[in-house]
């Protein structure tokens, strides 16, 4: 594989399954020096093993995204332990079923807010001078749809529209100290969290344009590019990997129907 991260050291939170493993080891086939963050150890550890057996650099790191604590020792220990750091992918987030406006409490709202939201924020703040002392790098947001769009659960999507306002106002504060910062928002994509939901996940598949979720590795592939060089020129921006969802939403099922009647123009 193309080793567009040689030399680079990267840390990804929420890396121990899902999303955050499959850029974990794509990172790692590219060349990269990997730190796993995330609070499930055992996973985590195991993951890193996988790789380091697959010929990759992969270490773990306990790390509660809402600790601002946490975060200061695991930066202190990239930094003693590497010397630097390029790439950070802020992707821990967690889901808030059921959650609508008139049924959330304001624990449940307060704990999606500080992994979702501080998380980040303090990943961003705690990271940058180490960035910066690198010669510069990348910083890569998960967000969702349901930051670009409306959405039922209040609290997550509240949560997503926020880090857009993080990645923007980021992108612009940091752009001295060469960090580039941008955002990714996935679209339905096959994880064992989502899995779970089966009635949700094929609601979804129906809407998308592409009449699919995503793979892990799909979302993966467009984060391993805004955290390369090869994005260099790209700030502050947001990046849809949704088959198609937001582009036409809805819509699309309409025009599709209509279509495929005869003689029918629209």
């Amino acid at each position: 594989m193309d080793q567009k991260l040689s030399g680079k050291t990267a840390l990804v939170t929420g890396a121990s399954s899902g999303q955050g493993a499959a850029e974990a080891r794509l990172f790692a086939q590219s060349g990269a020096r990997v730190v796993l963050a995330d609070i499930a150890d055992d996973a985590g550890e195991e993951l890193a093993k996988a790789i380091r057996d697959a010929g990759g650099d992969a270490r773990f790191q306990h790390l509660d995204v809402a600790d601002e604590d946490n975060w200061r020792s695991v930066i202190a220990q990239i930094g003693s332990e590497f010397g630097g750091l390029n790439i950070l992918v802020n992707n821990a987030g967690i889901p808030l079923r059921g959650g609508n406006i008139t049924n959330t409490s304001l624990a449940d709202w307060n704990r999606l807010m500080s992994v979702n939201l501080t998380g980040a924020f303090l990943g961003i703040r705690e990271a940058s001078p180490l960035i910066r002392d690198s010669n510069g790098g990348a910083i890569v947001n998960t967000g969702s749809i349901a930051g670009l769009t409306g959405h039922f659960a209040t609290a997550y999507s509240a949560s997503k529209w926020g880090l857009r306002g993080i990645t923007k106002s980021a992108a612009m504060e940091l752009i001295d100290w060469k960090i580039r910062v941008n955002a990714v928002h996935p679209g339905l994509v096959h994880t064992p969290l989502v899995e779970e939901s089966v009635d949700f996940v094929k609601a979804l598949a129906d809407q998308t344009p592409m009449e699919r979720g995503a793979t892990s590795e799909e979302v993966a592939r467009v984060v391993l590019f805004l955290a390369c060089d090869e994005s260099s020129y790209i700030t502050g921006h947001d990046i849809a990997v949704d088959g198609g969802f937001t582009d036409i939403g809805g819509y699309w099922r309409v025009l599709k129907q209509v279509m495929a009647q005869p003689d029918q123009r629209i």
